[in-house]
Formats: C-alpha cells, structure tokens, sequence
C-alpha cells in the first residue's frame, strides 16, 4: 500500500505542477475549463489516497478484535491440552476426545517431597556402615475439576473446535503425536479464515507478516508438531500469556 500512496502522492504533485504551468502559459479562453478538471482530478486522488490508508486503518482494528477472540479461545484449548497431558501422558488428538475429558476429568494436585531412606545394597557394600538415600515421593493432596477450573463450570468447552469470528462455521485444525518421544500438539486456523469478508489483498499481507508483534506467519497457532512448545505464535500486544 506505501507504494500505492507514494505513486499517488507524485500524481497529485505533478498536476499541481501542470496546473501551475497551464496557468502560466495556456490561453486565457480555455484555462478555466483545464483547471477545473485538474483540479477534480487532484481531490480524487486525495480522496483515493485517504481511503487507501482509511480502509487499511479499519481493518487493523477488526483485525485485532477477532484475533483477540481467537487467541483468548486457543489459550483455553491449551489449558485443556495440558491437563490431558497430565493425566494421560499424552495430547489429545481431536475434539472429541478433548471435549469428554473436559466434562468429566478430575486432575490430580500433587507435592513433591524429598524423605532420607536406608540404602540397603549400599549399606551392604559398606560392611554394614549406614548409608542413606534420597527419595522423592509425590503425594496427592486432592483433585480440581477441569471443567470448573479452565472453563468456569460453563458449557462453552463443547464449542472449543468452533473458531467463532471470520469464516462461519470455520473450526480449528487440532493434531497430536510425538517429536523426539516428546509429546507435541498443534491447534491452528488459516488467517483468512479468520479475516474472512476482508478485502484480499489485506489478509494476502497479513499472511505475510514476520514482526514480533500481532500474530507471525499465515496461521494463529498454539503449540507445534515441528518444535517442542506449548507457546502460542503471537505477540504480547494481543494477549496475556501466564
């Protein structure tokens, strides 16, 4: 678009500039009718000009509405995500899957607590010399419920796939495995989905975009299948991350 503007601009400079000539030398008889038409054609320009950046303008903001929806709906299904994890030792690999254990999964909260043991074999070893060890034990304290505790008790875990801004009906991709013998998962939607109604050549270079703020690459994404990450790949400006 800067160049659009640029151009534009060097447009309105030039006529101004045959207008100042037209008025200089041009016979008086047809100036009148060559200036009026310059001149119109100066304040469309201005007007293309000011839509250009106006438009770009708007749809920064809602841009930035719906990718905070969005953002706000993947952090949940993180939060899910991880505690599946923590249960199954593993990620889900659908929603479904995702959903049944929200709505019923009681999640362990455990300590860690480090206690002295005889060590026998090295006691042994030692010509019967006491020898201690350590041993972590991890004890459970109680349970908290998923449902209750990510979600508030509310019904809206049901409608974790459903985008919810852009495209209606537009659901997120979710997938799961491994990398290294590493669980991963990665829940992602395609920006123009999100942007969809947005003039293209806007989410064309939204799609492109590698800065540190706003959201980087094609897609809002939380988690990777390529990388070892729970992180989402947008940036501080659109979301809180904990």
């Amino acid at each position: 678009m800067l160049n659009v503007i640029i151009a534009v601009v060097v447009i309105i400079l030039l006529t101004i500039g045959i207008v100042w000539l037209i008025d200089k030398f041009v016979p008086k008889k047809i100036k009148p009718v060559i200036n009026l038409v310059l001149w119109a054609l100066i304040i469309y320009l201005g007007y293309i000009t000011f839509m250009s950046i106006y438009q770009e303008i708007k749809f920064n903001q809602l841009k930035e509405k719906r990718y905070i929806t969005v953002i706000e709906k993947l952090q949940k299904v993180r939060d899910a995500q991880l505690a599946y994890k923590e249960v199954n030792g593993n990620y889900a690999d659908s929603f479904d899957k995702l959903v049944r254990f929200v709505d019923t999964a009681q999640v362990p909260i455990t300590q860690r607590r480090d206690t002295l043991v005889l060590d026998e074999e090295r006691t042994r070893a030692f010509g019967g010399v006491e020898t201690m060890k350590t041993l972590t034990l991890i004890d459970t304290l109680d349970y908290y419920s998923v449902k209750d505790s990510i979600f508030n008790g509310n019904a809206s875990y049901k409608n974790m796939a459903n985008v919810g801004v852009g495209k209606e009906g537009a659901k997120f991709d979710i997938k799961a495995g491994t990398l290294d013998d590493i669980p991963v998962f990665e829940v992602s939607v395609d920006k123009a989905v999100v942007l969809d109604g947005q003039e293209a050549y806007l989410i064309e270079k939204e799609k492109q975009a590698v800065s540190i703020a706003g959201v980087k690459g094609p897609k809002i994404k939380v988690g990777s299948m390529e990388e070892i990450t729970t992180s989402g790949n947008w940036g501080k400006d659109l979301a809180n991350e904990q």
